[in-house]
């Protein structure tokens, strides 16, 4: 049975009442949209080098460059363009995907980073970069640019798998249950990614250091392509069982009785964050708390509906990530702080204000 087949609750049916969010939803869309490419407008004038984007204009127009105008069009097209297209792609995945986690587990707690899915996709290419050319070099020629997503999608997968298997009994999934086994997942992969880091070149050490942090520095072209096979299909795919998760917030009995595929969808759900999140851990490194801080900001302006909670964090998750990373590229200038300290120092507090709240300790 597909899982867009669900009977519509006679609450949706009806014409929108005075609490209605569906409106202010879709207003809500129409403004990140807008603050999306504002955003993107934004970073691409950011950084350590002055663009002049007059002279880049002028030199497309009519052809005659400044060594200035090329300098600039080196800097805007090949350096900070896949730098923010690949931040919007990395973001809206890692928003989503902690929506669509939240949605199977029906907890605001789940989280890629949280629950150690992200940390077996960081395993999984880890190993191919540290003993992929000696061990494996067959997934390089076969794969090419695609084998560490790949890799990082086949580490995210298992790790779901496995932890919804652990945390999930009689269609019920046990909060804490989830949360310790995420932290032993994510402890057993960081020990073995460890132990592969300490037998590394020290190219390879550089190199894993500062993607072990998160980073859109490496950003590339060949990297974007080498992204976007994985997760475009799962943003087109996310709205589509956004109704499916709406039934299944009341569990699993009662969403198979509204006609969802329950088994269907679960899987759909755990393959669609694997991808996304194996490709953006593959191409990023290991980026936290973007998952649950924007699923949950969304919640409280528009609502719990998945239908329109989705798309927006995609488009909020976009907008979130590049803000982080022009923050990291200029608060030490020359240098560059690693993305993935700027979302902890932000979602680390908002963690524990969701989790006091949660227990009832703290109102606000």
């Amino acid at each position: 049975m597909a899982i867009s087949r669900v009977a519509t609750p006679r609450l949706e049916r009806r014409s929108a009442t005075p609490g209605d969010r569906q409106r202010l939803a879709r207003i809500s869309i129409v403004v990140l949209l807008i603050l999306c490419a504002g955003t993107a407008a934004f970073s691409l004038s950011v950084g350590p080098v002055a663009i002049d984007g007059a002279a880049v204009l002028h030199g497309w127009l009519w052809g005659a460059e400044t060594d200035g105008a090329q300098r600039d069009a080196i800097v805007l097209f090949e350096i900070r363009m896949p730098r923010i297209l690949l931040g919007l792609l990395v973001g809206g995945a890692l928003a989503a995907s902690g929506a669509m986690l939240q949605g199977l587990f029906r907890n605001p707690l789940a989280d890629p980073g949280l629950i150690g899915v992200s940390a077996g996709a960081a395993l999984a290419a880890v190993t191919v970069i540290v003993l992929g050319d000696r061990h494996f070099p067959w997934l390089r020629e076969t794969f090419s640019i695609f084998a560490l997503p790949i890799a990082a999608i086949i580490g995210g997968l298992l790790t779901t798998w496995a932890l919804y298997r652990i945390a999930t009994r009689h269609g019920q999934t046990s909060t804490a249950t989830m949360l310790l086994a995420g932290i032993a997942i994510a402890a057993l992969a960081g020990a073995l990614s460890g132990i592969l880091v300490y037998v590394s070149t020290d190219q390879q050490l550089r190199d894993l250091t500062f993607w072990s942090l998160g980073s859109l520095g490496g950003a590339t072209w060949q990297k974007l392509v080498a992204a976007v096979p994985f997760v475009l299909p799962v943003f087109v795919l996310y709205p589509l069982i956004g109704r499916g998760l709406n039934a299944m917030l009341l569990g699993d009995s009662s969403a198979h009785h509204m006609g969802v595929d329950v088994q269907l969808l679960k899987r759909l759900t755990i393959i669609a964050v694997a991808c996304a999140v194996g490709a953006s851990v593959a191409v990023s490194g290991v980026i936290g708390f973007v998952g649950i801080v924007v699923p949950h900001l969304l919640r409280l302006m528009i609502g719990p509906d998945n239908r329109f909670l989705i798309p927006a964090c995609i488009l909020l998750g976009g907008v979130l990530l590049l803000i982080a990373d022009s923050f990291a590229r200029t608060i030490v200038t020359p240098a560059e702080l690693p993305i993935g300290i700027v979302t902890a120092l932000i979602g680390a507090p908002f963690f524990l204000w969701l989790l006091l709240r949660q227990k009832g300790l703290i109102d606000v």
